[in-house]
């Protein structure tokens, strides 16, 4: 048998799209960096237009009849190459959608938070691992169409704020509207030739997909989809804050044993304190975030709105933009603080009990960050 063979052989294997996916995620979680690194945003794009060009030929090879012995001779190499690598289209897709979910994967989970934004997550989470699954579905055209768009729309979410330097409905809507027309140029070339199939079945294949973006559109007016390419890098409560240089210096008390906090958590009442945050943003970008103060008084009432800070951030420290928000003294009760955007999406959350505490022996640290 010949190595050309034995690669063929191989590659019909009932394991080998599990392989070519694991491939894709695999590399991702080595290689990705940072959200603004312009490597990967190109390898991404190239993902992108290669995974369109295979939505294409599997759609354009479904719908016309297969060339015959005469026609075959007239045609280009490449040409026939494309049309003997046909079965081997489904891995080549699931190689590109595991390799583009993964780093999704990756840059929404530095961004999504255990709120309604998770929610967002969870749905790229699911595709990820469903993905594995699909292999026998991917010659479905609507299927692979609206995963298309799927992966077009989060790409732009953080693609266009990266570029622009701006984070914002119209970015949003903006990067919205670019998936609607890459997504329906991907189904013009599939039928361009084919006009009597196209009045049948291009509403068909592309409605699914404009469902799904007016879908994930909803999710962004309620503050489902992570607000990217924003991430929090740290987060605590201190009893000072003082900056030094380059660094700051986070002091808290904490027990002799308690050798893992970093923060100080229960925190006395009637004390000043501090909340200091370091949210990453791409180099090009400026925006303003918010410290958002909440309290209740028991886990039997609902958090309240108590104050909202806004704190001006500019982009490209790789351990993030610092900054803190000061109270100068606080209720006994459950306290959180809300690292917010403009819009109200959630970046990150600190917590702390406020209570009454008696004097204790307690060990005063100094962090430095």
């Amino acid at each position: 048998m010949s190595p050309l063979a034995k690669v063929q052989s191989l590659l019909t294997k009932p394991f080998m799209p599990a392989v070519f996916f694991l491939s894709g995620v695999s590399y991702d979680t080595l290689t990705l960096t940072r959200i603004d690194r312009l490597q990967d945003n190109l390898l991404l794009l190239i993902y992108l237009l290669l995974l369109g060009v295979l939505i294409v030929l599997t759609g354009r090879l479904g719908i016309e009849p297969p060339p015959d012995r005469e026609h075959l001779a007239v045609l280009s190499p490449f040409a026939r190459w494309v049309l003997h690598a046909r079965p081997y289209y489904p891995m080549a897709v699931q190689f590109l959608l595991g390799g583009l979910f993964s780093a999704y994967a990756i840059f929404y989970s530095r961004s999504a938070t255990l709120t309604s934004s998770a929610i967002f997550f969870a749905l790229l989470i699911l595709v990820l691992v469903g993905n594995e699954f699909l292999r026998d579905r991917l010659s479905s055209l609507r299927l692979l169409i609206s995963l298309y768009a799927l992966v077009c729309l989060a790409f732009f979410t953080f693609f266009l704020p990266v570029m622009t330097g701006l984070m914002n409905l119209v970015v949003f809507l903006a990067g919205a509207g670019l998936t609607v027309l890459v997504t329906f140029r991907v189904v013009h070339l599939i039928y361009r030739n084919n006009p009597d199939r196209s009045r049948r079945e291009a509403v068909g294949v592309t409605a699914p997909a404009f469902g799904l973006i007016a879908l994930l559109v909803g999710f962004y007016f309620l503050n489902w989809i992570p607000p990217v390419p924003l991430s929090m890098k740290f987060g605590g409560i201190y009893r000072e804050v003082q900056r030094q240089g380059d660094h700051f210096l986070l002091t808290y008390d904490r027990k002799w044993y308690e050798v893992w906090k970093r923060s100080e958590n229960p925190f006395p009442a009637d004390e000043p304190i501090y909340c200091f945050t370091a949210v990453f943003a791409p180099v090009a970008l400026n925006t303003t975030v918010y410290h958002h103060w909440y309290f209740r008084s028991d886990s039997s009432h609902s958090f309240t709105h108590a104050d909202r800070i806004p704190i001006k951030i500019s982009g490209g420290r790789d351990g993030g933009y610092r900054a803190y928000s000061f109270k100068q003294r606080l209720d006994p009760g459950d306290w959180r603080v809300d690292v917010e955007t403009e819009d109200g999406r959630i970046v990150g959350r600190v917590s702390v009990r406020v209570e009454q505490q008696s004097e204790q022996p307690t060990a005063r640290k100094t962090l430095s960050y």
